[in-house]
Parts: C-alpha cells; sequence; structure tokens
C-alpha cells in the first residue's frame, strides 16, 4: 500500500526543481502510507508534477519504484492499492507480445494500459486501487479509483493549480492551499457521523467518488478553478447502481445448496487472492460471521497457522475478544489478543484529527486503530471482513426499517403528511423515544426516507450549521434503487455506495494506514457482490436469521454455536468517556464563547443537546460526537495553517 500525491497547473510556470521540491513535500505528509520508497516525476513544460510513497507489499526491488514510466514511454503513474488478478493479466499481455523487467502489478497495470486503455484496463481489474495517470502524449492527466472505494483521491484548487492525493494532508501542504470549511459538507457530517463523497471538508476540494474517472488538462484546470463546481465531469465505469439492476433482472435460479457452493468457491478465490504478498499476512478475527468466514477460508488454503488478532476491552458489553478465541482456536490459527483499558482507548482520541485529516466520527475508529497496531507487529497486511453486512443483509436496522415501512404505507399519505408536521417528529426533539422517532418517518416518500431516518444523527443538521444547507445525497432518494426489485436491496445499495467507502473502508484505511499496514478485504470482491446481489432475499433473510446465505457457508468451517450468535458489533463506549475522563475536553471544544468566535456551528442548538445530555437523556451522545470530532478537527487544521 502506499500513498500518491501530485499537481497540475493551467499553464507551465514554474521550474522544474520548484515542482518537484512542491510535489515532494506533499508526497512526504504521505510517509506513513509507504515507508520503503520515495519518489517523483516531473514534467516542467507540462506544468505536472506526480509523486509516491511505498510501502512494499510485491516485488520488494526497485523495480517497483515509482513513479513509473510505461515500456513505450507515454504514460506515467503513481499509484495506490493492489491488482489481485496481476497474474492473469500479465500472463494476457505476455502472450500479446508485452515483456517485464520485474514483478510488480504497477509494471504490469501500466502495459494493460498502453494496450488496452485506461477505462477497459480498469475492468479487467480485481483490486483496490487510485491511480493518477499522467498521459504525455495527449497531455491530460487521469485520476481513477476502485469500484468499491477502499483506497481514497482527494482532489482540490490551490490558488489555480490542481492539487491531489491520497489524504488532505498532502493537499495541505501545497502553500496556495487556504481553502476554508464548506458548511454544506458539515451539515453532511451532522447527518452520517461522516462526509460522503464527492464532498469534502473544505471549499473548493472533493473526494473522486468510488467506480469512477476525471479526465483533466490544463484548460480543464483552469475552468475547474473558475466555476468551484468540477465534482460533475466525475464519470463512473462502475455502477453499483445498474450492476445491482442488472443482477436483479438475472436473479440466481438455483437451490440454496447450489448457492451455498457458489459462493463458498467465490470466496475461497477471493480470499486466496489476498493473500499473495511478498511480506506476512495476518487477518483480524473479532468472532463474528463476517471475519470468522475470512479467516476460516484463509487457514483452508494455508500450510501453516494464520495469524489472527484480536483487542479485548475487559468489563465492557464491546468486548469481542473471547468469541474471536473460540474461533481461532477451532480453527487452529496462531491468534493474539490483547486486552485494554479505558485508558488506552481514550490515549488514541488526541491522534484521531491527524490520523484522519477530515472530521469523521463512527467511533469505532478507536479500536479499530487499536487492532491495526496490534497487528502491524507481526504482519504487514490484513484480511478484513468489511462487506458482509451490505452485501448480506446483515444489519437489524435494515429489518426495522422494512417494519416501519410496511406499517407506515398502510395510512393515507395525506394524514401522514400532517402527523409529520407535528412538532414531535421535527428536529432533534425526535431523539427522545421510539413513538417520536415513528411521528418523524410519517412523511416518508419510500424506504429511503425511512431508512435515513434510521441512520442519522441530527435529524434536522442544516439548522446546527451557520449558513449551512444539506446537499443533495443518496440518503435523501425516496428510493435508492429507483423502484426496481424489492426494499431491502434499496438499502443495502445505499449503504454500498455511500456508508461502506466513507465510513467503514475510510475507517479501516486510515487507521491501518496510520501504522503502515495494507489491509484487504475480500468479501468486496466485486464479483461476490454481484452474486450477492443476483440472490433471492430469502436467502440473506430467512426466517429472521440475517446472512442467511454467508452463515451457511460458515457452517463447512465451525460448529453451529460459534456460527448462532447475536451481532455485537465493533463500537466503542462513547457515552461513559464523555460523562468521564473526555468530559473536560468536551467541554472546552463545546464553550459557548469559542463556537461563537469560530461562527461555524449554531451555539444554542449545540448548547442545548451538550445541556440535555449533561442532565441524563440517553441518546445526545451520537449526536455530541460528531460535533467533538469536527471541533477537534477544526483545532488541528487552524494549527497546520499556523492560524
Amino acid at each position: 500500500m502506499c500513498g500518491l500525491a501530485g499537481l497540475l497547473l493551467p499553464q507551465p510556470r514554474l521550474h522544474g526543481d520548484a515542482l518537484a521540491a512542491q510535489a515532494q513535500a506533499m508526497a512526504d505528509a504521505l510517509a506513513h502510507r509507504g515507508p520503503d520508497d520515495a519518489g517523483v516525476w516531473v514534467d516542467a513544460q507540462a506544468g505536472i508534477a506526480l509523486s509516491h510513497r511505498r510501502l512494499g507489499i510485491l516485488d520488494l526491488s526497485p523495480l517497483g519504484h515509482q513513479p513509473m514510466v510505461s515500456a513505450d514511454g507515454r504514460y506515467v503513474m503513481a499509484y495506490n492499492g493492489e491488482v489481485y488478478n496481476f497474474a492473469a493479466l500479465r500472463a494476457a499481455l505476455g502472450a500479446l507480445g508485452h515483456r517485464f523487467r520485474g514483478h510488480s502489478d504497477t509494471e504490469v497495470l501500466l502495459a494493460a494500459i498502453a494496450e488496452w486503455g485506461i477505462e477497459d484496463t480498469l475492468g479487467r481489474c480485481n483490486g483496490m486501487f487510485a491511480i493518477a495517470l499522467w498521459d504525455r502524449r495527449l497531455r491530460c492527466l487521469w485520476l481513477a479509483r476502485d469500484r468499491v472505494g477502499k483506497k481514497p483521491l482527494y482532489y482540490g484548487w490551490a490558488g489555480d493549480a490542481l492539487v491531489f492525493g491520497s489524504e488532505l494532508k498532502a493537499l495541505w501542504r501545497h502553500s496556495a492551499f487556504d481553502n476554508g470549511v464548506d458548511r454544506d459538507a458539515l451539515a453532511l457530517l451532522l447527518r452520517l457521523d461522516y462526509i460522503p463523497a464527492p464532498h469534502c471538508i473544505h471549499e473548493r476540494a472533493f473526494k473522486l467518488m468510488p467506480g469512477c474517472l476525471l479526465r483533466l488538462d490544463a484548460a480543464a484546470v483552469a475552468a475547474g478553478a473558475a466555476a468551484h463546481d468540477p465534482h460533475r465531469d466525475q464519470r463512473r465505469w462502475w455502477d453499483p447502481r445498474e450492476r445491482m439492476r442488472a443482477a436483479l433482472a438475472r436473479p440466481f435460479a438455483g437451490s440454496a445448496e447450489e448457492a451455498e457452493s457458489t459462493l463458498d468457491g467465490l470466496l475461497r478465490d477471493a480470499v486466496g487472492l489476498r493473500m499473495v504478498a511478498d511480506v506476512p499476512v495476518g487477518v483480524f478475527l473479532s468472532g463474528g460471521t463476517d471475519s470468522s468466514t475470512v479467516a476460516a477460508l484463509m487457514q483452508a488454503q494455508s500450510g501453516r497457522p494464520v495469524r489472527s488478532f484480536t483487542i479485548g476491552f475487559r468489563g465492557s458489553r464491546h468486548d469481542e475478544a473471547p468469541l474471536a478465541l473460540e474461533v481461532a482456536r477451532h480453527l487452529g490459527t496462531d491468534h493474539t489478543e490483547l486486552y485494554l483499558d479505558g485508558a488506552d482507548a481514550l490515549a488514541v482520541v488526541p491522534q484521531l484529527p491527524a490520523m484522519f485529516d477530515e472530521p469523521f466520527a463512527d467511533a469505532s475508529q478507536v479500536p479499530t486503530a487499536l487492532v491495526c497496531r496490534l497487528a502491524r507487529r507481526d504482519v504487514t497486511v490484513a484480511l478484513s471482513g468489511d462487506g458482509g453486512d451490505e452485501l448480506f443483509f446483515g444489519y437489524g436496522r435494515y429489518q426495522r426499517a422494512l417494519r416501519n415501512w410496511s406499517m407506515l404505507r398502510k395510512g393515507p399519505r395525506l394524514l401522514r403528511r400532517g402527523l409529520a408536521g407535528l412538532p414531535g417528529g421535527r428536529g432533534e426533539a425526535s431523539r427522545a423515544g421510539g413513538g417520536a422517532a415513528l411521528l418523524a418517518e410519517m412523511g416518508a416518500r419510500g424506504i429511503g426516507d425511512v431508512y435515513r431516518n434510521r441512520i442519522s444523527r441530527w435529524r434536522d443538521p442544516g439548522a446546527a450549521v451557520v449558513g449551512g444547507r444539506e446537499p443533495e445525497h443518496v440518503y435523501r432518494q425516496a428510493d435508492p434503487l429507483g423502484l426496481v426489485g424489492h426494499e431491502a436491496e434499496a438499502m443495502m445499495l445505499a449503504d454500498f455506495m455511500a456508508y461502506l467507502p466513507d465510513d467503514l473502508l475510510c475507517k479501516v484505511d486510515r487507521t491501518s494506514m496510520a501504522v503502515s499496514l495494507e489491509a484487504r478485504a475480500p468479501l468486496l470482491d466485486w464479483r461476490v457482490a454481484e452474486f450477492a446481489w443476483s440472490l433471492p432475499l430469502e436467502l440473506k433473510l430467512r426466517e429472521g436469521t440475517s446472512k442467511y446465505l454467508l452463515k451457511r457457508v460458515l457452517r463447512r468451517y465451525l460448529p453451529d454455536a460459534m456460527v448462532d450468535r447475536g451481532k455485537r458489533g465493533f463500537g466503542a463506549p462513547v457515552s461513559e468517556w464523555l460523562r468521564g475522563d473526555l468530559a473536560g475536553w468536551a467541554g472546552d471544544l463545546l464553550e459557548p464563547a469559542r463556537l461563537r468566535r469560530e461562527g461555524l456551528l449554531e451555539v444554542e442548538r449545540v448548547g442545548a443537546v451538550w445541556r440535555g445530555f449533561r442532565e441524563g437523556e440517553r441518546k445526545w451522545h451520537t449526536h455530541l460526537w460528531n460535533v467533538l470530532m469536527f471541533q477537534a478537527w477544526h483545532a488541528y487544521w487552524r494549527s497546520a495553517r499556523g492560524v
């Protein structure tokens, strides 16, 4: 795994040394992503510079150095990620006459682009990646991101220059990047706990969306700097909504036994591909369905005990370590567990703004950071179970939303709209209890509106941000799938498009890269995803049991008692923290005079939530954590700017 950065000018105006120095400074901010090597490539006449930091995983020799120039000299690439099927692509290219100097997937990827073009090549790749590719012949820059969004890619404008990188801290290193807070993006943070692509916390800055391409030349850079809205030029090369619709149009028609065998084969291959590395490989193991499936399939294909890692919290309902230990003993993995106390977890909190670069408020970021730190002591690559919930109907909130929508749609819509307008159904007061929450859903146009109510933190986030307005996103759609298929698929699609890449995968990428660990997610192999989308709902949810088919596969490797366990999640005791060791920290960040001085958050609305929490109202910690993560990030950002 690696980090990339660079810049493209609207017209050449910098000497090559100056361009190289700027690109080098941007890459140096990403040294944690790639401690093993660094490189810069510059074309001053074209006004382009690419830089790279490398974490050696495949071909540890200098022949894997980046930025890398294609054999024909046309393309130059800085690349973050892994193409797992690079051996098959290499063989196909070899049959077409291509010759290779080293053994890296980077060299294979460049040869494939030279042979087939960038979009066709991306469609042939099975992997996770973010790519910056300069075409020397056409003098244009391509930015590309993998199907699911495993690897991040930011871009924006520093003055009139385009800057891009794996993390925002690379963009900050450009002297002209002084872009303020995007208040609409802040409203999204308060709604969701994260900021979904293409939005970014900074004005004039964006995330490339998963499965998207962006083509930029000098003219486009100049136009984008003037337009302030260039994210509209992002073009999908793989569209999950279209792929899900296509899968639903050709549903799997076999028996449950046939589906089980097919899924087992797909997962075995996906796991096997992700075990290929020239460095030690392990697995995160929580004892839940997803991570246990990955660990079981790894051990089944390994000639030696697989390294597995778990952290535990003594005396906490979030402690999963005993479950993981049972699974590890049954499978025969070489298991490492580390028990922590609250002080260990709280010590991570001050590090979060620098780790994430952008305000991010999924509190499971803390235990995830700790398990990544534990794994990095022994391995350089770790496999995770991310994706199982979104593909196989794993969240309890899906069932609750379906139940509520089934009940709501029986009532007259005009009556429901009237009830939704009552004071108890509006704003943050609707956190008071189940009845008020249901009242807030009364005006729902479809399953998308009901589901948004299930996942929202602040229900009226724009009202809590000075000058903020919540922009459009997938969770504001009445039906994210467009009235095709079952409502369950619409919710899973929305999560696949937003929650998965911008929360779960972002969390794992930043916490793993902070310690130079590469994380791989075999359940998110695109072949597994498209097969899952083709399955009838009864193979995901049967008689109240979620992940039905995935659990059938797991029963091939574990006894029923280890499979039939309730979902615990990977959480953190935020409420206890804010009432205990973090109370002073939170009070300082939420101090009314400070909020007024900064002028970003509505003092009275935030203050009312903080008072309600301190007076014993239960739910407010979910609201407070995203406000606090923003405040902590904002202080870090101001410090980085020297303000």
